[in-house]
Parts: structure tokens; C-alpha cells; sequence
């Protein structure tokens, strides 16, 4: 009991390093940008309100569960920004190699329940991950409007990019992800966000 204890309590301060994992994402004032776990906890809300809007039935304490660990890889491998072109090639093995060693802190059982819940979120292939995946996606889209568009301004962000990323949102949520298109739309329209000529095949 004493050994399976430590090892829940190292993994809990080990983990707190991710409230210092800073995303390009503002906060909906702008004042500074979010952290990591602000996120996460950002995710696991929406996740108790937005069940409704999901495509097929979904457990919230699943997706719960699911979006408070998806992160904890980038105390390891950073957070990647979303259209970061060059990050994103190496993005998958360093996070995987993340993931073996702070999962791997905790007890047997618990390594391979939350190791199997990052695992879900990551293959979208169950109605909970691709719901924790759209949320994952349309949060950014909701604090980038509210903050007047300054991180698609800060890194010149095209539409095309917006979609592309998002080629997949409506799997989990079309409702959710009809509502942050009209917002992208908006920010189009008024230039803050660069429009191509050629649009991804997602809209």
C-alpha cells in the first residue's frame, strides 16, 4: 500500500508541472496566453455541458476523464502549435515517448488506464474520443474570437488552415463545429484571418 501511494503521489506533483506548459491560445481577454491545465480544465467543463450536441451518446465522465489527461504528454514533449508545420512531423514520437514515461509512474493498473485513455483520444475511433477531439478543436476557435483574434494575427493563419485542421470536428460534433465555422467566418470576413483561394474540403 505504501509503495502504490508514493508512486500515485509522485505522478500527482509530477503532473502539476503542466500548469508551467504555456499554448499560443489566449485567454478570452487576451491579457496573456493559456496554460496547459487551464485548458484541460476548459475541455473537462465543456465536456459536462456540451454532451448534448455530441453525434452519437457519449459518457461524459469517459470524455471527462479523457481531456484532463490528453495534455499531460507536453510536460515532456512541449505543446506543439496547432499549424507549426515543422513541430507537428515530430509531434507523435516525442509525445509517445512522453507518455511511456509519465504514465509509467504510477501504479501498474493506473498506468494502463490512464496510458489507454490517452491511447483512445489519440485514435478517434470511439464516440468519445472523436467528442473529446472536436472540443479539443473548437475551445481554441472560441478563445481565439473572444481575444479579438490575436493568436490567428500573431502567426498569420490562414482559413485553409483552420479547415484543414478541422477536417475531422463534425465526426464528434456537427452542431458545435456549424456554430465556431459561422465564427471563423466572421473573422475572415473582417481580414483577421488570412483567406485562401482554395478551401479544405471540410467545409
Amino acid at each position: 500500500m505504501e509503495d502504490r501511494l508514493k508512486k500515485q503521489m509522485d505522478f500527482i506533483l509530477e503532473i502539476d508541472k503542466q500548469k508551467e506548459i504555456i499554448r499560443q491560445t489566449y485567454l478570452a481577454d487576451g491579457s496573456r496566453k493559456e496554460g496547459d491545465a487551464e485548458h484541460a480544465w476548459h475541455l473537462a467543463v465543456m465536456a459536462l455541458l456540451f454532451g448534448e450536441y455530441a453525434e452519437e451518446p457519449v459518457d461524459p465522465l469517459h470524455v471527462m476523464s479523457m481531456v484532463l489527461i490528453h495534455d499531460l504528454v507536453e510536460i515532456d514533449a512541449g505543446d506543439t502549435y496547432a499549424y507549426d508545420a515543422a513541430g507537428n512531423e515530430t509531434k507523435r514520437a516525442r509525445e509517445v515517448k512522453a507518455a511511456g514515461r509519465i504514465f509509467g509512474l504510477l501504479p501498474e493498473d493506473q498506468r494502463d488506464k490512464l496510458r489507454g485513455l490517452w491511447d483512445e483520444f489519440e485514435a478517434m475511433e470511439t464516440p468519445e474520443a472523436r467528442f473529446a477531439n472536436s472540443l479539443d478543436k473548437i475551445q481554441p476557435i472560441l478563445l481565439n474570437v473572444a481575444s479579438g483574434g490575436k493568436a490567428w494575427s500573431d502567426h498569420g493563419v490562414s482559413d485553409g488552415q483552420i479547415y484543414g485542421r478541422n477536417r475531422r470536428t463534425a465526426e464528434g460534433s456537427k452542431t458545435l463545429w456549424e456554430y465556431a465555422k459561422g465564427l471563423v467566418e466572421r473573422f475572415v470576413e473582417k481580414g483577421v484571418i488570412r483567406r485562401e483561394d482554395e478551401k479544405s474540403e471540410s467545409r
